[in-house]
């Protein structure tokens, strides 16, 4: 049964559902990470076997906790930085939509929406932690407001929701055929708000699988996952899930360093102290005696004027004592030196490095004493065109944040149909600012070595190439290009620009 929250409908109409009924003894692949259950079940989550982590906020929490630690907290900036570029004035990110089979007035009011969407979010301003808050926390949600008295205005506001307070559910209805076998007849997804209660409090969603929440329909929120999965593709994980072993290896190393560090580092006296043939306890308390008498110092308080005893204790900075019998040496004091290899640091950078090996961050970003070097692509590392491909992999993934809140305003607003929007939606694009000298410099010099190329078969040019097949396999340019530069250089020519004696493709 559908009925309306939030200005948006739950449920299925009789109609739709007669549509999409379709029996399958295998549940549909989704990539969203919803919790799985079915018809009288119970609103559980996917349990870690391992004992890592019991729930997903758990692991949220650990990202969040290991996005403090400096190394960790120096490569996600380094991240962001280089996903969200905001220099200037102009917009984070715009829409694309050249391969989009519509009417330039409808590109238009769809090029418009967008911006009010970017406004919403005020993603011009909030960009950057936005994308940081999906990079950590591995999800990004929003309710989306809708006036109910008036949908054709669209999305009103967009409010964040911190993914410890929502899940989604996925209900598979089944039904029995006459030989016993169950198939999925049909599936229902909602999202649970809830209030979560850190562990310390009363019940909390992670732990209570029977706490009930608020039931909100999929239309009404926006979301968008960091799209990778565990082994066993049941829980979503984020970027920095890789990351875990790596940290807390270079945590426990460094806290170990530190501690050697303390306890080597200063030298020790040890007293052999002779107690001729004292039995054994009078032994041990003339020893006693004697580290006390050297341990404490009486001072004279010129203030007061009295004498106090100033104790001088030495937890880490112990001294030895030793109880030598009779017929050895007299009492004796030597000196224990302190650790001798305490510069060596091999073993922390090694923890370090792994650590940003894991976080696809190359190092020489990281590392203060590499400094910035400019050079040809040629001589462009490995580590930085990898990185340049994982962030321009992260910018697609979370761009899908934007086709979930375009299409629900295009909708709303009925500038397309839903059907519409299904068909274009994978011609959209959108490009995000960029700031990487490496790939402008990579851009440069493969249109200069295009431009070579051209020069050099210019005089073959009608012998045994056409400019069509130049066009196409030298400067590599689509048909789309083709059309549009033609008509380019015909008002180039008309306004001037061209001289008018130039031959036609300039070769």
């Amino acid at each position: 049964m559908a009925f309306e929250l939030f200005g948006l409908r739950i449920g299925k109409t009789k109609q739709e559902k007669e549509e999409s009924k379709l029996t399958s003894f295998v549940p549909p692949d989704t990539d969203d990470g919803a919790v799985i259950v079915e018809t009288g079940g119970f609103y559980g989550q996917y349990v870690d076997l391992d004992g890592s982590t019991r729930s997903d906020y758990e692991l949220i929490q650990k990202y969040r906790d290991m996005a403090l630690h400096p190394e960790c907290e120096n490569a996600v900036e380094e991240i962001v930085n280089e996903s969200i570029v905001a220099s200037d004035n102009t917009d984070v990110v715009k829409i694309n939509l050249d391969n989009v089979n519509l009417d330039g007035e409808i590109k238009s009011l769809i090029t418009k929406e967008f911006k009010t969407v970017l406004e919403l979010m005020n993603f011009n301003t909030k960009g950057y932690e936005l994308f940081r808050r999906w990079y950590i926390d591995s999800r990004l949600y929003f309710h989306v407001i809708v006036n109910p008295n008036n949908t054709k205005k669209g999305i009103v506001e967009l409010r964040y929701i911190d993914p410890l307070n929502l899940q989604k559910i996925r209900e598979f209805k089944k039904e029995t055929r006459a030989d016993g076998s169950k198939l999925i007849a049909d599936v229902e997804e909602f999202y649970i708000f809830h209030k979560y209660v850190f562990p310390g409090g009363q019940k909390n969603f992670a732990t209570a699988p029977d706490v009930q929440g608020l039931r909100i329909s999929p239309d009404a929120i926006a979301a968008v996952n960091s799209g990778l999965y565990d082994t066993r593709n049941k829980r979503i994980v984020g970027y920095l899930h890789k990351a875990v072993k790596s940290l807390n290896q270079l945590r426990m190393m460094e806290d170990a360093v530190v501690i050697y560090r303390i306890s080597r580092a200063p030298e020790r006296r040890i007293f052999y102290v002779d107690v001729g043939n004292l039995p054994k306890q009078k032994a041990e308390q003339y020893l006693r005696d004697l580290m006390n008498k050297h341990r404490n110092k009486l001072v004279y308080d010129a203030n007061t004027g009295e004498i106090r005893d100033n104790r001088r204790m030495m937890t880490m900075l112990e001294d030895y004592w030793m109880p030598r019998r009779e017929g050895g040496k007299g009492t004796q004091i030597e000196t224990l030196p302190g650790g001798q290899n305490l510069s060596e640091m091999e073993d922390v950078k090694y923890f370090q490095k792994k650590l940003y090996r894991s976080l696809n961050v190359p190092i020489s970003r990281l590392e203060s004493e590499t400094g910035f070097t400019l050079g040809k692509s040629t001589e462009i590392t490995r580590d930085e065109l990898k990185f340049t491909k994982f962030v321009n992999r992260m910018r697609t993934k979370f761009g899908e944040i934007f086709y979930d809140l375009l299409g629900k305003q295009l909708i709303l607003r009925e500038i397309i149909t839903k059907d519409e929007w299904e068909k274009i939606r994978y011609d959209v694009y959108f490009d995000f600012k960029r700031d990487n000298y490496f790939t402008e410099l990579k851009e440069a010099e493969l249109r200069k070595d295009k431009v070579d190329e051209l020069m050099n078969m210019t005089q073959y040019v009608g012998k045994f190439f056409s400019y069509q097949w130049i066009r196409k396999n030298v400067l590599k340019l689509s048909d789309e290009e083709i059309v549009r530069m033609e008509k380019e250089i015909d008002e180039e020519r008309k306004k001037g620009l061209i001289p008018q004696d130039q031959s036609e493709y300039g070769l």
